[in-house]
């Protein structure tokens, strides 16, 4: 199969890429009949993974956040694909039944997690390769082939974005200096991806050139990704961090002990708008406030050229007991009533600059990012809707 010269494929690759860090974890595995997931529920107290074999319990794992972060689940979809087509390609069906089945696992991972956009680039992804197999005819079309094809892409989408993350965190680590204390907000590291991370990958990178750069987590409720998933990656990795409420931010910028804020993004607007965890716009309007830089950091496959702004992003509305429990314990009144947006939009005007595999983009964001996705075509293209 010939591969689009953007990916960055083999597994010698992620390796290399990965030499200079602590973290052996493996967020996302692509093998043969499995998916295998770190499973992220469980940490930071069991380091476990889940095996899946076959793309409805791929899905199960995206919906339940076994898996959360924009770029580890479009590569997790892309493997769940893969094992779509294995399990299709077995009966040995006409060309008809087997892209049926194809679409079926696609609309069905699609419908996980509308807002993060690497999801849907990665089913776009796959489905350009298995339309251009069938249309190839031959041999090539044979369904065991093509099921053989897209595996092999679900594993170079995999690589790619190691390779994608390793080259953000290099553009991203100039833009701090010795010294410097970074906030970040949510888990945008190597937990998020397939491997490095993206702000987290901006922080590694700086204080791999500096080191001595500090973290102040955000615990990010109401799942604590920051307290569970950032926490524990900063402390594998020995970066110097310490844990705040989402409330502390805005006192510890006042009295000047923020130098910038660095997070990931799960879909970026044509105009620079970007969607990331909830919480994510209060801290960038603090840090407007307070004079503090405020980073975006995430590979071009979260940037949609198909939404003008940030009010075209569908913002993923989850279930209120994630609100008013943890874990299971209740800790919220009984019959208490919450709501439940998984994420919010940060205009463009309250963002420094993007960072991505790319480059430092800065405003005005709109020329930027287009001129970025026409050289390295990765985004998600098609006509730009309000």
């Amino acid at each position: 199969m010939d591969v689009k010269p953007d990916i960055v494929p083999g597994a010698s690759g992620v390796e290399r890429a990965l030499a200079g860090t602590r973290l052996r974890v493996r967020t996302v595995e692509i093998v043969p009949g499995e998916v295998v997931l770190i499973d992220q529920l469980a940490l930071p107290h069991d380091e476990r993974y889940v095996r899946c074999q076959t793309w409805r319990e791929v899905a199960d794992r995206i919906r339940d956040m076994t898996v959360r972060g924009a770029p580890a689940i479009g590569v997790t979809a892309a493997g769940g694909l893969a094992l779509a087509a294995r399990a299709a390609a077995a009966s040995d069906p006409d060309a008809v039944a087997f892209r049926a089945s194809l679409e079926e696992a696609a609309a069905g991972l699609a419908a996980t997690r509308p807002t993060a956009v690497n999801l849907t680039w990665a089913i776009a992804e796959m489905r350009a390769l298995w339309e251009a197999e069938l249309a190839a005819g031959g041999e090539r079309a044979r369904p065991a082939a093509v099921a053989a094809a897209l595996l092999a892409r679900a594993q170079a989408i995999h690589d790619d974005d190691v390779a994608r993350c390793v080259a953000i965190g290099a553009h991203g680590a100039g833009l701090f200096a010795a010294g410097d204390r970074v906030l970040t907000h949510c888990n945008a590291g190597a937990l998020a991806t397939a491997g490095y991370g993206t702000a987290l990958g901006v922080i590694r990178a700086a204080h791999g050139r500096h080191g001595d750069i500090s973290v102040w987590v955000d615990e990010t409720r109401p799942w604590l990704q920051g307290a569970r998933l950032t926490a524990w990656e900063l402390e594998v990795e020995g970066i110097p961090y310490r844990l705040i409420a989402d409330n502390m931010a805005g006192h510890f910028m006042s009295r000047g002990e923020v130098d910038g804020v660095v997070v990931g993004a799960d879909r970026i607007a044509v105009n620079g708008d970007t969607a990331n965890k909830i919480g994510t716009y209060t801290v960038s309007v603090l840090a407007k406030e307070h004079g503090v830089p405020f980073y975006v950091a995430a590979p071009l496959s979260t940037v949609d050229l198909t939404v003008a702004s940030g009010a075209g992003i569908s913002i993923e509305e989850r279930a209120e007991d994630e609100v008013t429990s943890f874990r299971g314990a209740q800790v919220a009144p009984a019959g208490a009533r919450a709501r439940h947006p998984a994420f919010d939009v940060t205009p463009a005007g309250n963002i420094t600059a993007i960072v991505t595999e790319a480059g430092v983009l800065r405003s005005p964001f709109g020329p930027a990012l287009a001129a970025a996705c026409a050289a390295a075509p990765a985004c998600v293209s098609g006509e730009a809707r309000p």
